[in-house]
């Protein structure tokens, strides 16, 4: 499964899912942002890619539709609901990253 995380500027939040995701047996990750500042901006390319995409806020899910309305059609999507307080691996980060995605993913950790 491709599990795509997007936040705004892929500075903290995604890359902080992306990282304690990414030997996760069964899933292949990547993160991204919807601003154009985002260090890496989520394209078509990616939402293609994932099976699913995870935002971490529901603007994110309403800007990605904005963007690529096409290719975001028959998206599953979850909001994951994480607020933009943290730095990159901050340890609440990473439980409320855990909690909220866990038991979207199921619990193979």
């Amino acid at each position: 499964m491709n599990v795509l995380f997007v936040c705004s500027k892929n500075q903290w939040r995604s890359p902080t899912a992306e990282k304690i995701y990414r030997d996760r047996p069964g899933i292949q990750v990547r993160s991204g942002g919807t601003s154009s500042k985002a260090r890496h901006q989520v394209n078509q390319s990616d939402i293609q890619w994932a099976d699913l995409i995870l935002v971490m806020e529901k603007k994110h899910k309403q800007r990605l539709a904005a963007d690529h309305p096409k290719a975001m059609r028959y998206k599953e999507v979850h909001v994951l609901e994480i607020e933009d307080l943290y730095q990159f691996m901050d340890p609440e980060l990473i439980e409320e990253l855990q909690a909220a995605v866990d038991p979207i993913l199921g619990s193979g950790s």
